[in-house]
């Protein structure tokens, strides 16, 4: 369903309170919305926590759609500030990374580098801590600045360019640890 005019009476019939026509909604963007949600959830738990918060927020403000964005531009705003807002719940709560084992570095970088899949890539990307996670998705995937990040985080944005500089160091090391065990387990 792409028909903008499909969504539009799809989201009429949702915002009247139409039990079948949020479920087909909800399937119909499922994925999409799942997708997004992996990138900035722990886990693919706290992903349906986040998806399922964004698309009560899609039922109870379908009003404030307008035709002339894209609903899936519209849909991913959502998903991403419920993303945002989950993390601001949740943060607290978390455990946060032992800072000795943060900063160790490979003894050695591995002379041929593997491949690394698509969805190890996205596991390394959800083993950081929230807060680099949270900068890396914004900044690196979504296209965020820095200022925009600031402002949407409550941050500054020298943090924001900091957590993203971490995030990075941190995958680079990951990266490098993976390639280095592939590298061993070879030999």
């Amino acid at each position: 369903m792409t028909n903008p005019a499909d969504i539009i009476q799809l989201l009429e019939e949702c915002q009247h309170g139409n039990r079948k026509s949020q479920e087909r909604l909800y399937r119909q963007f499922y994925g999409y919305a799942m997708g997004i949600c992996m990138r900035y959830a722990y886990d693919r738990e706290e992903a349906v926590e986040i998806l399922n918060d964004s698309f009560l927020k899609v039922f109870t403000r379908t009003h404030q759609y307008r035709p002339e964005v894209p609903f899936r531009l519209w849909l991913r705003r959502i998903v991403i500030n419920s993303a945002i807002d989950h993390n601001r719940q949740y943060q607290k709560h978390r455990y946060h990374e032992d800072i000795h084992q943060a900063q160790q570095i490979p003894d050695a970088e591995a002379n041929g580098f593997e491949q690394i899949s698509h969805d190890e890539l996205m596991e390394m990307v959800r083993q950081l801590s929230p807060s680099y996670r949270l900068v890396f998705n914004l900044y690196v995937i979504d296209g965020y600045s820095h200022d925009e990040i600031a402002q949407k985080l409550n941050i500054s944005t020298g943090t924001s360019k900091s957590n993203l500089a971490r995030a990075r160091e941190q995958l680079k090391n990951k990266i490098l640890r993976r390639c280095h065990e592939g590298y061993t387990r070879t030999s």
